[in-house]
């Protein structure tokens, strides 16, 4: 299941999501990743918390990127949640269609019972129809 916290940069949806994910390690029965487009947040994690900097591996377009979050997933079988922060810019999606590249995640998070939380720098009204229904949270 794929869930979207959504608004324009400096609106606090990395906040959110870092605080998320703090809260639910603390009663966590698996392991919780959360991706970011660089390391600056790797000191408001919680230890258990393994940090990805997606920007240190090859990744060049969002095929690349989602082949990356199903390695990740695959080697994983304990994964609770992942959290994605800086999504576009994670998947290569910058001014681009998101669409295709959430509800892939969403589908394959569905299989493999493990819940998405994306961090997306778009308000509402700018994020296709066919996604929508999985906004959280817009600020």
């Amino acid at each position: 299941m794929v869930q979207l916290v959504i608004g324009q940069k400096g609106k606090g949806k990395t906040t959110e999501i870092l605080a998320r994910a703090n809260n639910e390690i603390r009663e966590a029965s698996g392991s919780i990743v959360f991706l970011d487009k660089d390391r600056q947040h790797m000191y408001e994690l919680n230890n258990r918390i393994r940090l990805i900097d997606v920007s240190a591996f090859p990744i060049s377009n969002s095929d690349e990127f989602f082949g990356f979050v199903c390695g990740i997933l695959s080697q994983d079988h304990d994964l609770q949640t992942m959290y994605i922060d800086g999504f576009l810019k994670c998947a290569k999606l910058v001014g681009k269609d998101v669409t295709e590249t959430i509800l892939k995640l969403d589908k394959v998070s569905t299989m493999y019972q493990v819940s998405v939380v994306i961090s997306l720098a778009l308000d509402k009204e700018e994020l296709p129809e066919a996604v929508q229904d999985k906004i959280f949270i817009s600020l």
